[in-house]
């Protein structure tokens, strides 16, 4: 379990250190102009490299390391390569579940945990075995079993699991986690299916952007579900975010962004994505559609983004002071961690790192 009483509610949250995080663009998600490509920007050792030691450089606590089968580059060749390189940051290593043999996977985890000297996270995703299609539902529940067994051998214990998906009886491998311990598993996905999985089986929900009333129902109906199964969660909210001096100059600089996109490539990047047609996506689609006021859903949050990619569509865009406001508002309402991101990644990690990132009390969830 990770710090602090997940129960908090209103003021109780706004004042306990949150977890802040970036992400570093191994699924070819990086762009000044967003749809059109960029030979500097493509994902590679050496970009996604550099965005990390930015982020590292500007004290963020954490770093998301995304996953695909058809985009970019392998995140845990990427996570074991940049491992030895960080000093203080942790990483957010996304596993997708469905490519991976839960002792094996194991193992690896626990490899590169002893290379960071015990600063791994994880982030499960309920992933197809590329070529194959499960219902979600059942895929859903093969996920939780693979939380339960990577979660059992990681606690360094027998496996013993007679399961729908997985019959394994196995030792832990003999290399454990620097704690001893399994790392925290960040998971997201807003279907009912999916809400189960993260209630039964991981330590931190993970959603996309959403207005405040929804963050409040989600957080409301997750600590319920939870309950349920006798557990409590944490939660993580990821977002991209622009900001410059002024909030006139951040909304340029979001209109900028969008200022080369044609609309047939911006739903071609949709589409390429192996989560397109999710519920989680579907809810971007429709806070992007019910937005006015130049693709503003609520105040200071951006729908515009998802023009131009799947998954997470939305950013908090204004001055510092509204940036840090609405990261507070999250967090009364018990968000306790943040993944950001912002275009060009490396860039934008500079920019929230030295006007905003220095007046939050941050610090990274621990067992």
């Amino acid at each position: 379990m990770v710090r602090g009483d997940a129960g908090g509610h209103g003021g109780e949250a706004a004042v306990t250190p949150c977890e802040m995080s970036w992400f570093s663009a191994l699924c070819d998600d990086d762009y000044e102009f967003l749809g059109v490509p960029d030979d500097k920007l493509k994902s590679s050792w050496e970009h996604c490299r550099d965005i990390a030691m930015q982020a590292e450089s500007g004290g963020f606590d954490n770093i998301l390391l995304p996953s695909g089968y058809q985009l970019g580059i392998d995140t845990t060749a990427f996570a074991a390569a940049i491992a030895p390189m960080l000093k203080r940051m942790r990483l957010l290593m996304a596993v997708r579940i469905g490519e991976s043999w839960p002792p094996q996977l194991a193992r690896q985890l626990a490899t590169i945990d002893r290379m960071l000297g015990g600063r791994l996270t994880v982030n499960i995703i309920s992933s197809d075995l590329p070529g194959e299609k499960l219902d979600s539902e059942p895929r859903y529940r093969r996920t939780v079993e693979a939380m339960r067994a990577l979660r059992t051998l990681l606690n360094g214990e027998h496996l013993d699991l007679d399961g729908e998906f997985y019959k394994l009886q196995v030792d832990p491998p003999r290399v454990g986690t620097v704690s001893s311990r399994c790392p925290l598993f960040y998971f997201g996905g807003i279907s009912p299916a999916a809400r189960e999985a993260a209630a039964e089986g991981c330590d931190v929900y993970l959603m996309w952007p959403d207005t405040m009333a929804g963050v409040r129902a989600i957080v409301a109906d997750l600590r319920d579900r939870a309950a349920k199964h006798g557990r409590t969660l944490r939660f993580g909210y990821r977002v991209h975010v622009v900001v410059r001096d002024t909030e006139a100059e951040a909304r340029m600089a979001a209109d900028r962004l969008l200022s080369k996109l044609d609309d047939a490539e911006g739903a071609a990047i949709r589409a390429r994505s192996l989560d397109s047609a999710s519920a989680g996506v579907a809810r971007q689609a429709e806070l992007r559609e019910a937005a006015g006021n130049a693709g503003y859903i609520e105040d200071n949050l951006w729908t515009g983004i998802g023009r131009a990619r799947s998954g997470c569509g939305a950013a908090i865009v204004g001055d510092p002071d509204q940036v840090l406001a609405k990261l507070n508002a999250y967090r009364a309402e018990g968000v306790d961690a943040f993944i950001l991101s912002g275009y060009p990644h490396a860039a934008e990690a500079d920019l929230f790192a030295r006007h905003v990132l220095p007046r939050i009390e941050h610090g990274p969830l621990i067992l």
